[in-house]
């Protein structure tokens, strides 16, 4: 039986119009038809009314940490099993889903952890979001996501820090061996990793040329963990698809996007978070400053990206301190503070980024011939764009999840 969705409101993507008065019509797990409502809808449709809501392509997080849930607690971290991190990422993955967000792209987790969640979730017996996953975060010996546990403690769980092109070509394909569907690499030290500066970059030219070189040859993208101006620079010069987070970004450092067509990733709420929530939840002072010291720049680069036509992602770093998985629908209000228009925002987290992921054929867009993936809000976002932060309806290839 065929499915019809009767749209109050229905968001275009690929131009940012809204339509009004719709119908969808879904065979299986795709869209078959897109058209005005009619007056008699076909009584051997299966209907589902939804003519007091604003609808749109399913949600796409490009930038998510499923295996971290957003609290402090870092001996819970140090202590798990790889199985507890599974079984926390699952539910992660669930509960990004039922607010809106049909696709996730997983930026790194212990023991392939994410690879392990998206064939899970891809074989049908688990629900959730799509999950692109990277493996885990190709990163350099003492650099942002190496450890600094005692020399005398052994902890790495897969290819370990790189040092030096070749090994970062062995990081690169050993994450890819394993079923990584993109390369993720730590540029520039971060916020919450004890002992970096938050602006350095850490790894070197040829060392994010030798990775970029593997994904080339391999057919996968890129992204890119870069506070730090010298690391963004980097990273774009190597061919980095997207930059996560782009911080500190100066004139040079736009230039350099819009030549090689570099994604910039904001993740806005990742720092805010820290800054506002961190006192409370107990955060050390070192992690609340450094957010404060990236966060300042970020305004400026972000509206100077949109001036010149930078192209941005939605992401969010969901995971990270009081940053909670289904509750990322804040960024988008924090986009529209930071410069984008609410219509930016929806695109960014539709078309713009299931063109990153190669995959706007599939979904991102509620056409003919795409995956089914549909989600609805009561109230219109683009007039009030907090309704973002509560999703009505979630439907992900066909099947109903939350109405």
């Amino acid at each position: 039986m065929k499915t019809a969705i009767k749209c109050g409101k229905l968001f275009n993507s690929q131009d940012g119009t809204v339509s009004e008065n719709m119908l969808v019509v879904i065979d299986g797990k795709k869209i078959c038809d897109v058209l005005p409502c009619p007056e008699h809808i076909d009584p051997e449709y299966k209907l589902i009314d939804l003519s007091d809501s604003f609808v749109m392509p399913g949600l796409i997080d490009a930038h998510v940490h499923l295996s971290s849930t957003g609290h402090n607690d870092p001996y819970s971290a140090s202590q798990a099993l790889l199985g507890d991190f599974v079984v926390r990422a699952l539910d992660n993955a669930k509960t990004d889903l039922l607010a809106g967000f049909t696709t996730v792209r997983d930026c790194g987790s212990q023991g392939f952890v994410n690879v392990s969640v998206r064939n899970a979730i891809a074989s049908g017996k688990f629900v959730g979001s799509r999950v692109f996953a990277s493996g885990g975060g190709i990163s350099s010996t003492g650099g942002h996501a190496d450890n600094h546990f005692s020399p005398y403690i052994s902890t790495t769980i897969g290819c370990g820090p790189v040092d030096g092109p070749y090994e970062a070509r062995k990081a690169a394909r050993y994450n890819l061996k394993y079923g990584a569907d993109f390369i993720k690499v730590m540029a520039t030290g971060g916020v919450m990793s004890l002992g970096t500066t938050v602006g350095s970059q850490q790894l070197t030219q040829d060392e994010l040329n030798a990775i970029c070189e593997i994904a080339r040859m391999y057919g996968v993208h890129t992204a890119a963990h870069a506070h730090g101006t010298d690391g963004i620079k980097a990273a774009a010069r190597a061919g980095i698809t997207s930059v996560e987070h782009g911080m500190m970004l100066d004139d040079e450092a736009i230039e350099l996007f819009l030549e090689h067509g570099t994604y910039h990733t904001p993740t806005i709420i990742a720092a805010e978070r820290i800054i506002v929530c961190g006192p409370e939840m107990g955060l050390q002072q070192w992690m609340i400053d450094k957010a404060k010291q990236v966060y300042e720049r970020h305004e400026w680069g972000i509206r100077e990206g949109l001036r010149l036509g930078v192209k941005h992602t939605f992401g969010t770093d969901s995971g990270t301190p009081s940053n909670f998985h289904g509750k990322q629908g804040y960024e988008f209000e924090l986009m529209t503070k930071f410069g984008f228009t609410p219509t930016q925002t929806l695109v960014a987290a539709t078309k713009t980024n299931a063109e990153l992921l190669s995959s706007f054929d599939k979904f991102g867009s509620v056409e003919t011939g795409k995956l089914a993936d549909i989600v609805a809000f009561k109230g219109n976002p683009l007039e009030d764009i907090t309704i973002m932060k509560d999703c009505a309806f979630v439907m992900k290839e066909g099947v109903v999840y939350k109405n």
